[in-house]
């Protein structure tokens, strides 16, 4: 049997950084917190904690902090059946969450923002690119996330959401001093390009369908949604921007797509699917827990509705 006062002790400093913020946290000596993770190690047989600025955990921690984010929804199902376990009151319950940034900048943060307004939760937003938040998901960091990926990890469930319609823009300045040959792969050889971080291959993968091969991008790098737009505009580079994000860029002309939109007609009532080399639709999918908890089941329901009030519908 796993004792619960260290694996709360575990969670705490994984999400605090360091012993130092977890004992505080937990109302506790710093000692005391070594003390009960070093038990735990022995316990397991293995280490769990990455010492470091932050400390991090190790696979084996990271499936012990998801445990423990479980179990604290089981307990707080049970706790709002029987009030009489918990006399002072429910606390509000971390919720642990993966999502991209461009989501987040657009239409992920209205979405949570609302649910927790009104659900006795605490939000911990994880962001990374799309492709790699499954990864917290299966490490057991997070209990849900939006990730690019449809094939669930180990013991989830996977829905999908929509698609993410990004435009390849710049500023018309920018587009004359570089395109103003067209755009193919010498001149996008040559222009340089904005990425959020080196694992954003959205540019890559665009150039790749538009020119048919792999072109070597040069690269400004801004780990930023709302940095992008600001430095396309000013003509530091081109990027795939969110189209719901630069449609005011777009309409005022300040940003304009690389190559010419032409949108084809679909059933009424839903969004075109594109036919524009300007553009990339970037299928996205919600993947949470299978736990039952009606805490986890209003975030998924909040998640999905916003999204399918906003993503281009292409399942």
């Amino acid at each position: 049997m796993l004792d619960y006062a260290s694996l709360a002790a575990l969670a705490a400093v994984v999400r605090e950084g360091s012993f130092e913020r977890a004992a505080r946290a937990q109302h506790v000596t710093p000692s005391a917190i070594s003390q009960r993770i070093r038990l735990l190690e022995e316990r397991v047989g293995c280490a769990l904690v990455v010492r470091g600025q932050p400390c991090q955990a190790t696979d084996a921690g990271r499936r012990l902090c998801q445990h423990v984010d479980r179990v604290r929804l089981l307990e707080h199902e049970l706790q709002a059946g029987l009030p009489a376990l918990d006399p002072q009151g429910q606390a509000r319950l971390r919720l642990p969450v993966a999502v991209n940034a461009d989501s987040l900048a657009t239409w992920f943060a209205p979405a949570v923002a609302a649910f927790a307004a009104d659900a006795p939760v605490l939000l911990d937003v994880a962001v990374d690119d799309e492709v790699h938040t499954a990864e917290w998901l299966r490490g057991g960091a997070v209990l849900a996330a939006v990730t690019a990926s449809a094939r669930p990890a180990t013991g989830c469930n996977s829905r999908p959401l929509g698609a993410m319609r990004y435009i390849a823009a710049a500023s018309p300045g920018f587009v004359r001093q570089h395109f103003a040959q067209g755009v193919d792969a010498a001149a996008l050889a040559r222009a340089p390009s904005l990425v959020f971080s080196n694992k954003d291959e959205l540019q890559t993968r665009w150039v790749r369908r538009l020119c048919g091969r792999h072109v070597e991008l040069p690269r400004h790098t801004l780990p930023s949604s709302q940095a992008f737009v600001v430095a396309a505009v000013a003509g530091m580079g081109w990027g795939l921007h969110p189209q719901s994000l630069i449609a005011d860029q777009l309409q005022q002309g300040t940003l304009v797509p690389l190559v010419p939109e032409v949108w084809s007609e679909t059933v009424p009532g839903t969004q075109p699917r594109t036919q524009s080399q300007a553009a990339l639709d970037v299928p996205l999918y919600w993947q949470h827990a299978r736990a039952t908890s009606a805490l986890l089941d209003g975030l998924s329901q909040a998640v999905l509705a916003a999204a399918r009030a906003t993503l281009v519908q292409v399942f």
